[in-house]
């Protein structure tokens, strides 16, 4: 007799806990998404993340509040402002490393998703490296949907078959190819600097083919000075860059810039591997690319990632968002559109296009080092004023004025 009442007692619990699932496993409501995925490429692999959740969580109205601008110029002030005024979005995207960590996980602003990370198996599927990116006092704040390259020089391949020109492996072949292009009337380097941000990204590739791997990593430690005759071959060679820029860089984003290849006006652009994505969205396939000069075999990373932030309005719609974005289907969809490669290891990527194939490979075996003005090298106050001296150098190349400046930053963040 109490076997049968056990029985019938264990069918009620389990019947009642299958009754009860639906009701809290199921999300509604909205979900409001901030990122800088407005361009071709980005805006597509974000459409594609929507749409993958939009059909695992059919309930959810998604508010995509995206903020145009490059590298998150415009989108961060206004993150940071709402953070600090106490009304969060629900998620919004933020470089892997020190930009996501020292700005808002040590100040207290975030959740951590270490349950996440292993209720979804992420530990065993993403690098150590990505892992140790994300990761603070033993917990995981973010999950990083993809992985970018930012030492990738981008050129029209019929400019540079028309005037027998090379991809540069040294700034001495570099060189001698933008003498040439600007003697046949074509601009040699395409550059846009209208959101402040770009000379930045060009000139810490500079630092890393003139000081190498192990110490452009050293500048954001204090192990390699500031100071060093190699940081000023580094402004002087980007000062001899300048005047091969088409002359209304100024006037122009990354990507409007780009046009001048497209139209094949312009020759070589310095830029990440998001330029992979627009060129696919606007049908451009006349492209070639190669490392920066004097790079080859380091892979200058960032990561986009999104985060759970403290007192964020729909929770639980975050939690089904983070583990859309680190899923295999997520990861391989959006990053096919987005022109960068996926941060989990397991995701077959077959039928993606031959420069992201080269850079998944190259992933594997170069050396990696992070990227300052994407936030993974420094925290987001010395990036700052990193950036703002590189961009003003472009309008007044002051080497040994600049250099300074370097230097103050350097001391301000590291102590000394």
């Amino acid at each position: 007799m109490w076997r049968r009442f056990l029985i019938v007692a264990v069918l009620i619990t389990a019947v009642s806990v299958f009754i009860s699932i639906p009701t809290f496993a199921v999300p509604s409501g909205t979900l409001e998404i901030n990122s800088w995925w407005t361009a071709g490429g980005e805006a597509e692999g974000l459409k594609a993340l929507i749409d993958l959740f939009h059909k695992k969580y059919p309930n959810v109205k998604v508010i995509n509040a995206t903020i145009a601008g490059g590298a998150g110029t415009n989108a961060k002030a206004v993150f940071k402002t709402r953070m600090l005024g106490g009304n969060p979005p629900d998620t919004f995207q933020v470089h892997a490393g020190h930009e996501l960590i020292d700005t808002w996980v040590i100040p207290g602003y975030m959740q951590p998703l270490t349950n996440l990370y292993k209720s979804e198996g992420w530990t065993k599927v993403m690098p150590k490296g990505i892992l140790d990116i994300v990761s603070y006092k033993g917990d995981y704040w973010s999950v990083p949907v993809n992985i970018h390259r930012a030492n990738v020089l981008w050129y029209n391949k019929s400019v540079f078959k028309k005037y027998k020109i090379k991809p540069p492996r040294t700034f001495n072949e570099f060189f001698a190819a933008c003498k040439k292009l600007s003697s046949e009337g074509i601009v040699p380097f395409v550059m846009g600097t209208k959101d402040g941000w770009e000379a930045g990204h060009v000139f810490e590739t500079i630092l890393i083919g003139k000081l190498g791997a192990h110490d452009y990593k050293g500048l954001w430690t204090g192990e390699t000075k500031w100071s060093d005759p190699r940081v000023t071959d580094a402004l002087e060679t980007l000062k001899a860059i300048i005047p091969y820029i088409n002359t209304d860089h100024s006037a122009l984003t990354w990507d409007e810039a780009g046009q001048y290849l497209l139209k094949g006006k312009g020759a070589m652009m310095i830029m990440g591997d998001w330029t992979n994505g627009w060129f696919m969205s606007v049908g451009f396939k006349d492209y070639g690319w190669a490392p920066t000069p004097d790079t080859g075999g380091v892979f200058d990373a960032l990561s986009d990632s999104f985060a759970l932030p403290k007192g964020c309005k729909h929770p639980e719609n975050v939690i089904a968002w983070l583990k859309v974005l680190g899923s295999k289907q997520g990861q391989h969809d959006f990053n096919k559109l987005k022109g960068s490669i996926p941060a989990r290891t397991d995701v077959d990527i077959s039928d993606y296009n031959d420069y992201l194939k080269s850079a998944a490979a190259d992933w594997k075996k170069d050396v990696i080092v992070p990227s300052v003005i994407h936030g993974a090298a420094a925290c987001e106050g010395w990036a700052t004023e990193y950036k703002d001296a590189i961009n003003l150098f472009i309008s007044r190349p002051d080497v040994s004025y600049t250099q300074k400046a370097l230097i103050q930053a350097a001391k301000e963040y590291l102590g000394s």
